[in-house]
């Protein structure tokens, strides 16, 4: 597929894989915490940073899963440091004892991948009674980066293409949980919406307050993953014909890992990635006023 190969100004393309981005750069020191590290380009991530140096703390909610997925890391990379911590991104209970867990560990952090995603489901609430994809994929208290090291701090919000396909009103702020006029795609695209205009307000305040932090988010591309799990027409799609249309897991982390690595990135942020190139995301996630809306919005629902 000549598309895939055609590099943009980073001198990358969609065919370029997460060690083939990352190639050559030291992580060593940092510490990186990778939600969402227990499939797909989760694992791919958490592998990748490691293999590089990163000290990578993975948060997810299948620590039987978790651990697996830490030997097999292991096995191919001995000197790999990997921790794995419970993390259920659609309880604030849970995410609330994570953090407690990771702050007693004294560890930095440098970088913040928010991975973890569901999508296109059934409706559902959370435990805590916000729709799922809401809670799951956006809903994810940000932790202040230790600057102790005297390095750039990066948060990463995996987005998707998805975003510019959310409900006409971009964020149904009075319907989150409304199960009338509910659909999935587009509450995914809403989920997804929400994960760009929360990088792109949380850059704005950081930038205002002289943080040496950056936010930006990105679209991996489409992935043959277990997220069209709820739609059985697209999976048997995904089944049959994906690996001819669609990238693969080394090459669907590559952006994730490139926003959170690499030298070229220093310094962006409230930006948007796709192919490991900035790209230009939808006009609604260009709307300070809605940033600025969710931003309050969610930190309610958080402390709720």
């Amino acid at each position: 597929m000549w598309w895939f190969s055609r590099k943009g100004p980073s001198g990358f393309s969609a065919s370029s894989t997460a060690e083939e981005v990352t190639q050559g750069i030291d992580g060593t020191g940092l510490t990186a915490i990778v939600t969402g590290a227990t499939s797909g380009i989760g694992i791919e991530t958490a592998r990748v940073l490691a293999l590089r140096g990163v000290h990578v703390v993975m948060g997810i909610r299948n620590m039987e899963a978790g651990g697996e997925i830490k030997d097999s890391i292991l096995r191919n990379n001995s000197t790999a440091k990997i921790d794995v911590m419970e993390l259920d991104l659609s309880s604030m209970e849970s995410v609330r004892k994570f953090a407690l867990q990771f702050n007693s560990c004294s560890l930095p952090l440098n970088i913040l991948v928010n991975n973890a995603g569901i999508m296109a489901t059934p409706f559902k609430l959370s435990k805590d009674n916000i729709e799922l994809q809401f809670a799951t994929n956006h809903l994810e208290t940000m932790k202040r980066t230790a600057i102790e090291q005297r390095k750039e701090g990066r948060i990463v919000n995996v987005s998707s293409r998805r975003h510019q396909l959310s409900y006409p009103e971009g964020i149904r702020f009075n319907k989150i949980n409304d199960k009338s006029g509910y659909n999935s795609l587009s509450a995914y695209g809403q989920s997804k919406l929400a994960s760009v205009l929360h990088a792109n307000e949380l850059a704005r305040r950081l930038k205002e307050e002289g943080s040496e932090i950056t936010a930006n988010s990105l679209n991996p591309g489409v992935i043959a993953t277990n997220l069209f799990r709820y739609h059985s027409f697209i999976d048997g799609f995904v089944g049959l014909l994906g690996k001819y249309v669609m990238k693969n897991v080394q090459q669907g982390a590559a952006t994730t890992c490139y926003v959170a690595l690499h030298p070229q990135v220093k310094g962006l942020t409230g930006c948007y990635f796709a192919d490991c190139n900035l790209a230009e995301a939808s006009s609604q996630s260009a709307y300070p006023e809605l940033a600025r809306k969710l931003w309050e919005y969610s930190s309610n629902l958080v402390q709720t």
